[in-house]
Parts: C-alpha cells; structure tokens; sequence
C-alpha cells in the first residue's frame, strides 16, 4: 500500500519538485529492483518547492515532532519556548533540517567523521534529542554508534534519524563486498564508504542499543521513513 505525501511536514507547503538522483552503478551495488531505485529516487529527489526539503528530511523533522508530542509543522515547532530549552545534538548535518536546527540555542553540532559516532566526545545524560541523517550506514559499528547516541540521552530522550532502508528483505554488513558509496558518482571518500545496507530489520539494533522505544515515521511508504528511539526513563 503507498501512502502519498500530500504537505511537507517541515513547513506545510503542499507543491513539490521530482528531479532523479540515484545512478545506474549505486543499483548495481545494492542489487535495487526497478520499484525499489524508484522509490529511492523518489525520497532524495522530491523536494518541498518552498522550503526544499527532500522527503527523507520530511520523515525526519515528523519523527522528531511526533516523538515529543506535537502535531504541528517542524517549522512551527522551533519556534515554541520549550524546544529552546532542549539541549540538541546534532550529527553530520540532519539533511536540510540543518539550516532550522542551528537557530536553536542549545544547539551543539558534531560533523562526522571528525566527531567519531563510536566515540562520542560528551558525557552521559546531556541532551534531550540527538539526530542523524543518514549517516549509520557509513559507521563502522553502527551499534556501537546507537549506544553512544543513548548514553548522551538524558532519560526519556530521543534519538531520531533515518537511515537508507530496503523493505522487504533484511540488512546486510557490506564486508567483503566490494567498496560502495554514497554522494555523487565518483565519491570515493572515506565517510561515504557503505558499511551496512538496511533493511526490515532495522529496529533490532534500536533495542540492543539500549532504547526502549522504537517508532518507525513515514511520510510515505515505502518511499520515506525516519526512526525515533527513546532512551528508558
């Protein structure tokens, strides 16, 4: 069943751009059948012709909503007094939601993979939200990288991120496969290497990580979802 994006859950505009960004080696690599490069297609290149947030950017500011209660845009949730007071972490840049999180005043960026998701340099209990925009695949232990992610989590508080996901068959470590990578054709750099392609599975490692809560967002299905983890109270 497809569930179509009908507004942009950043800023509630309702008109949107299709422009194609997944190319014919990166299919190859991840074995795509032609539904399932579509729908990639779809969640980088479709964009809100306002504020030109792609869906996958979409999902995310809506898991990040959702997990704190609030039905509203993303747009208009910055804006309340009480996310202010959230202290936020933010890692790699959360896609085009980056441009929105910085205004926050207890805001703290971590570029990867200068700042190591396996090592996080912050002390336990810190921050009520920490993001990632697909960013775990490119980690080399990614639950190593969730279990650093929970432990600067004060208690109650979220982990939202999303993360390449393929339903409809289960995730596989990319080792001893040959290099793949992410960003454009020729990228070949190091933090866009691919350590593990996700699939329908992705929820276990939420859960041996340390969470106790794990809500899978779409915008729409199957093209665009994000992942909100919560830390145990």
């Amino acid at each position: 069943m497809n569930f179509p994006i009908v507004h942009c859950a950043v800023c509630g505009h309702n008109a949107f751009i299709n422009e194609p960004v997944i190319w014919e080696g990166l299919i190859r690599e991840w074995g795509l059948s032609p539904e399932q490069a579509a729908y990639v297609n779809r969640q980088q290149g479709t964009r809100c012709s306002r504020c030109q947030c792609n869906l996958r950017s979409m999902a995310l500011a809506k898991a990040v909503t959702r997990a704190f209660g609030y039905q509203g845009t993303f747009h208009r949730y910055l804006c309340s007094p009480r996310t202010w007071l959230r202290p936020v972490l933010e890692l790699n840049g959360a896609g085009t939601l980056q441009r929105y999180l910085k205004r926050l005043p207890r805001h703290t960026m971590g570029n990867f993979p200068e700042v190591d998701m396996q090592h996080l340099p912050f002390t336990d209990d810190r921050f009520d939200l920490v993001l990632h925009s697909d960013t775990l695949e490119h980690v080399p232990d990614p639950l190593a990288g969730l279990r650093e992610c929970c432990r600067v989590l004060r208690p109650g508080g979220w982990c939202c991120y999303t993360i390449p996901i393929i339903p409809g068959r289960m995730s596989r470590s990319r080792a001893g496969l040959p290099p793949s990578y992410h960003g454009q054709v020729a990228t070949s750099a190091s933090d866009f290497l691919v350590h593990t392609e996700y699939g329908s599975d992705c929820w276990e490692q939420v859960f041996e990580a340390g969470f106790d809560e794990f809500r899978l967002v779409t915008v729409e299905f199957p093209t665009a979802q994000a992942i909100a983890a919560r830390k145990p109270r």
